[in-house]
């Protein structure tokens, strides 16, 4: 996402929609600078759990099995128990805020799944955790989070992959008609607008990094697209413009966390050489030291 890496910040709105909701990490962190929190959750509402049917067969939904809420506690539990190896703090403690708000959206009782929500949360956590050590380690964390959740983290990249194949052929004028189209992307962007102009859509933060996404694949830079594909969309256009700043603030904060980051892996690098090589002429002059003894 080139336009958004150049100005890469979740940093957290500071009033909530209708109560605040403090979580503590689940991990011990290695930093007290504000780099490395995110105190304020992302999304502040009281939850409840429904679930829903589809009402358009284009519409895949990834609920929960269980038939009761679990706590946000449950969840960073699964995935604690899911992903068991230790992650770095500058990552660890902003995917932990990130699931509790992920499991503050998932289970209001409004919120049904759909890919433009899915495309915003892979796209969030693919920026999150670019400059992971390990890609292995990388997709097993986004394989025991989702799961946490009690959904399909197939489904969550299949989906995703699905609308950004689909946006890469639109343009600005396309992206606006889908209401006019045919299609299985287009299905499910009326289905949106009609949940959404009935009053029966869980608007997120995810699902507005989503459209931001689509038009930046699509490469529609023209501000007045975003009004107008909200405005079809029956979405908010307000909630989509603050809570892409949002994005953006968490994006810029990690950059200059990951930036500390390397600065101190070096720094700790530089330092272990130094005592290697210290301990590498000690050694050799004791050997010395030794033979010269010897020969005496």
């Amino acid at each position: 996402m080139a336009s958004l890496t150049s100005s890469l910040s979740f940093s957290a709105l500071s009033q909530c929609s209708d109560r605040k909701v403090v979580v503590p990490s689940s991990r011990n962190l290695a930093s007290n600078s504000d780099y490395f929190r995110i105190r304020e959750g992302f999304l502040c509402h009281y939850v409840g759990f429904r679930a829903s049917s589809s009402s358009s067969r284009m519409v895949v939904h990834c609920m929960s099995s269980t038939t009761e809420t679990p706590t946000v506690a449950q969840t960073k539990l699964n995935f604690l128990k899911a992903y068991k190896r230790p992650i770095p703090s500058v990552y660890n403690t902003v995917l932990q805020e990130l699931l509790v708000q992920h499991h503050l959206m998932k289970y209001k009782r409004r919120f049904r799944y759909d890919p433009v929500f899915a495309l915003g949360f892979v796209t969030v956590y693919d920026q999150l955790m670019d400059g992971y050590p390990s890609n292995e380690d990388r997709d097993a964390i986004f394989q025991a989070y989702i799961k946490a959740l009690n959904d399909d983290p197939e489904q969550y990249r299949i989906d995703s992959g699905k609308l950004e194949e689909w946006a890469r052929a639109q343009n600005s004028s396309s992206l606006v008609e889908f209401s006019s189209k045919e299609g299985e992307v287009e299905g499910i962007l009326k289905d949106i607008s009609e949940r959404a102009s009935q009053g029966s859509f869980s608007y997120s933060r995810f699902f507005a990094v989503g459209l931001f996404r689509i038009l930046e694949l699509a490469n529609a830079t023209e501000p007045t697209i975003l009004e107008k594909l909200c405005s079809a969309l029956n979405i908010n256009k307000k909630s989509v413009d603050r809570d892409l700043d949002v994005y953006r603030n968490l994006l810029s904060k990690l950059v200059q966390a990951k930036e500390l980051l390397k600065e101190y892996v070096a720094r700790e690098k530089k330092k272990r050489e130094e005592r290697t090589e210290s301990k590498a002429n000690e050694a050799i002059t004791k050997c010395l030291g030794d033979y010269q003894y010897a020969g005496q």
